[in-house]
């Protein structure tokens, strides 16, 4: 009988000491979990279009009059107006009243490739725009071909609109140098 109560009293031991030591790996378990709460904050990409003549004025906004094959001085550059560095790209539109039309169609731009890739038909800065950043300019004119526009074109507005965006490229790594491999383009 003595016997059977000790291998009683040893097999309790033994449970107790088995039942404290799962409940030790179970305490530094739960005990090695902690919270953690990140704050993100975001800053604004800001810009502004420059739209220049070869005198340095602005760019009348009511537009020019023109013929075709006339050759027109606009110089349009981005100047980061933002404490924060960012990668860019522009689109021009070309339109005719209130219609969309291809490039083909009326306009020849000088587009400075030196600085400027073209890639899914936007122009995209081969670089980071730092802040107080003014870029090179995108293109400085603009031609209308005489050879496309015809008479049914009189009377009509021929339109030029620059479009651009920005994304930031701090912690934003790109492949190879390519700007547009950047994340986070806007969707058309």
């Amino acid at each position: 009988m003595l016997g059977k109560i000790k291998m009683k009293i040893v097999v309790a031991s033994l449970m107790a000491a088995l039942i404290t030591l799962m409940s030790q790996a179970t305490l530094a378990y739960y005990s090695t979990v902690g919270k953690a709460t990140n704050v993100v904050t975001s800053g604004n990409i800001q810009f502004i279009i420059h739209e220049m003549t070869d005198q340095g004025k602005e760019f009348p906004k009511e537009g020019v009059y023109i013929v075709p094959g006339s050759r027109v001085s606009k110089r349009v550059s981005i100047e980061n107006d933002c404490e924060h560095p960012f990668y860019l790209r522009v689109k021009m539109v070309y339109g005719v009243d209130a219609q969309e039309l291809s490039a083909e169609d009326c306009f020849k731009l000088e587009i400075d490739e030196t600085y400027w890739e073209l890639h899914d038909g936007w122009y995209y800065y081969k670089g980071i725009v730092n802040p107080g950043e003014t870029t090179p300019n995108v293109f400085s004119h603009v031609e209308i071909v005489g050879s496309k526009v015809d008479n049914s074109y009189i009377g009509k507005t021929l339109t030029l609109t620059v479009k651009a965006q920005a994304v930031q490229s701090e912690n934003n790594p790109i492949t190879d140098g390519i700007t547009y491999t950047a994340s986070g383009w806007p969707a058309e």
